[in-house]
C-alpha cells in the first residue's frame, strides 16, 4: 500500500521525525551505512554473493564523513562506537581489496586518517 499523500498524511510523517532526536537519526542512519559498507566488503553469510567494493568505497565514505562531522555533537559513547564499526569495515575493506589502497587512501581515510 503506498504512503498517504492527503495533507493528514504528511503531517503526521512531519511529526513522527519531529520526535527523533537528532543523536538517534544520526545514529540510526550511520548503523543503517555499516550493515550496508559491510555486506558490501563481503561479510555476510553469503559474502561473495552481496560483495560489491566499489558500492562498499562509496558507502564507507559517506559513513566517514557523516561520523566525523558529528562526533562533536553525539558525545563520547555513541561517536566512539561509531568510530570502531567505521574502522571495522575500513578494515573489511583493505582485506577483501586484492590491491589493496595504500595507507591514507583507503575509504574514508581522508576523514578518519590512516587505519591500520
Amino acid at each position: 500500500m503506498p504512503p498517504p499523500t492527503d495533507d493528514a498524511g504528511v503531517a503526521e510523517a512531519a511529526r513522527d521525525i519531529a520526535e527523533v532526536s537528532a543523536v538517534e537519526l544520526i545514529t540510526t542512519v550511520s548503523v543503517h551505512l555499516l550493515s550496508a559498507a559491510a555486506l558490501r566488503c563481503g561479510l555476510a553469510e553469503d559474502g561473495e554473493k552481496h560483495q560489491d567494493l566499489d558500492e562498499a568505497r562509496t558507502i564507507i565514505n559517506a559513513l566517514a564523513g557523516l561520523v566525523t562531522a558529528a562526533a562533536p555533537d553525539l558525545g563520547d559513547t555513541h561517536a566512539r562506537a561509531l568510530r570502531d564499526g567505521l574502522r571495522s569495515v575500513q578494515l573489511a575493506f583493505r582485506e577483501a581489496s586484492a590491491i589493496p589502497d595504500r595507507p591514507g587512501e583507503g575509504p574514508g581515510e581522508k576523514y578518519t586518517g590512516a587505519v591500520t
